[in-house]
């Protein structure tokens, strides 16, 4: 008879509370239990004694005869210092499915487009301010003043004789 610890729910509806019970595996999940060896209520905070309670005792009998704990049970095992849980590793827990992956290409595709035209948008900006530039100054140098200069002042002026 191969014995598992695990947890047998109860508690009502959206309520739960479970048992830490020793049972044999073949046992439905709330059903029939050898013994049980402690309770665990989720609905407490998490730093609230209440929240596990657990036979250490009972539990190292269960563990020397042979009892396989479950996840969440070697989980509350290993928090009490009864029995050392090795750390799992899934390196693929935080990758992106396919879809997404696709998704983020073809993000990444479109953020180096808008980046390549903005950039070749500053390029012909940064052309033409170099052209202005060239411009007034041939004009300055002739002796005469850009008509771009003189429009504004003169509104400016009118708006004040008014006002």
């Amino acid at each position: 008879m191969a014995v598992v610890m695990r947890l047998s729910r109860g508690g009502s509806k959206k309520r739960p509370y479970y048992r830490i019970v020793v049972a044999d595996e073949r046992a439905p999940r709330d059903g029939k239990y050898i013994e049980k060896i402690g309770n665990y209520d989720p609905r407490l905070a998490k730093d609230s004694p209440d929240r596990i309670t657990l036979d250490a005792d009972r539990a190292k009998h269960w563990l020397s005869v042979g009892a396989q704990p479950s996840d969440r049970v070697a989980r509350f095992l290993d928090a009490a210092g009864v029995k050392e849980r090795a750390a799992r590793n899934n390196p693929k827990k935080g990758e992106p499915g396919e879809k997404a992956k696709e998704l983020l290409e073809e993000k990444a595709a479109k953020a180096a487009a808008a980046e390549e035209a903005a950039r070749e948008a500053e390029e012909a900006a940064k052309a033409a301010a170099a052209e202005v530039a060239a411009a007034p100054a041939e004009e300055v140098s002739a002796g005469e003043v850009p008509a771009a200069e003189e429009a504004p002042v003169a509104e400016a002026s009118e708006e004040k004789v008014e006002g």
